[in-house]
């Protein structure tokens, strides 16, 4: 996780990012204590959380997934398409904790700025059958759906088409723990896709309206086999049947207040970069 430093909307991103609200005032201390409460409440959940400072000129770097991924024994660095994002991904002392410290080798896509990849915010993985659901918006392009394939050492990935109006695959759609499958279908140019995905996990399907979407509860992440990480924002928008199912398949619920760096256009699932 990256801690924010003088926490701001960035107008760079907000081109092509929808659910950022650029005019809003952003509290920069309150910001860092839902960070921190976020951190706390993943290692209450016994998952070690390794904290970075942020900088104050890149502010998405609150949003590390979409940057730095792993698979076991490699680091993943992807190619961004924003200057400031580009910026975030040549930080040494994130490479070196990997390349360094845990003998990770580097597998690095920012080196092909002719590429799109940004990584888990454009492609969701089901790590445990090796499979990739990348939705195609501008911050992913064919060869950089391919060079993330080839990076996470996938079996398949499957390739789709979004709305205009979205921009990360993991807002509108998440798998937790390789068994459930949350996806909002209104967020899909074509509505077969979203129901292929859903026939590989069938009985385990969540589907989210455009307002649970809108508030961020497809951004949400399985810290364990059985603990899920949602923003306060997203859980209040949930349905209560739905957190019903959740519950009954096995999941407790975990909600933080996440409101004030919700307004950069990510959430909960964005603030965390997973370790393997």
């Amino acid at each position: 996780m990256i801690e924010p430093d003088k926490f701001q909307v960035s107008d760079q991103t907000a081109l092509d990012n929808v659910y950022m609200d650029t005019d809003a005032i952003v509290d920069s201390e309150r910001a860092v204590r839902e960070h921190r409460g976020l951190a706390r409440a993943i290692s209450d959940c016994g998952v070690p959380v390794i904290r970075f400072p942020g900088r104050a000129a890149t502010p998405d770097d609150v949003f590390p997934n979409n940057v730095f991924a792993t698979v076991p024994g490699r680091l993943i660095v992807g190619s961004m398409l924003h200057s400031q994002r580009r910026m975030e991904a040549q930080r040494q002392d994130i490479r070196e904790l990997f390349t360094g410290l845990m003998g990770y080798q580097c597998h690095d896509l920012s080196l092909q700025p002719e590429l799109v990849a940004e990584l888990t915010g454009a492609m969701i993985i089901d790590r445990g059958r090796g499979i990739g659901f990348c939705g195609m918006t501008q911050r992913v392009d064919e060869a950089g759906c391919q060079a993330m394939h080839e990076a996470f050492n996938l079996n398949l990935t499957y390739q789709f088409d979004l709305k205009p109006t979205e921009y990360h695959t993991n807002v509108v759609m998440t798998i937790l723990a390789d068994r459930v499958l949350i996806v909002c279908p209104d967020a899909f140019i074509n509505s077969d896709v979203p129901a292929a995905i859903a026939a590989a996990y069938p009985g385990h399907v969540l589907e989210l309206d455009q307002a649970e979407k809108t508030a961020f509860a497809g951004n949400c992440i399985a810290v364990t086999d059985h603990d899920i990480m949602l923003s306060a924002t997203a859980i209040e928008a949930l349905a209560v049947t739905k957190k019903k199912q959740l519950q009954d398949w096995g999941f407790t619920l975990h909600s933080v207040p996440f409101s004030e760096l919700e307004k950069a256009g990510g959430s909960v699932r964005c603030a965390i970069g997973e370790v393997y």
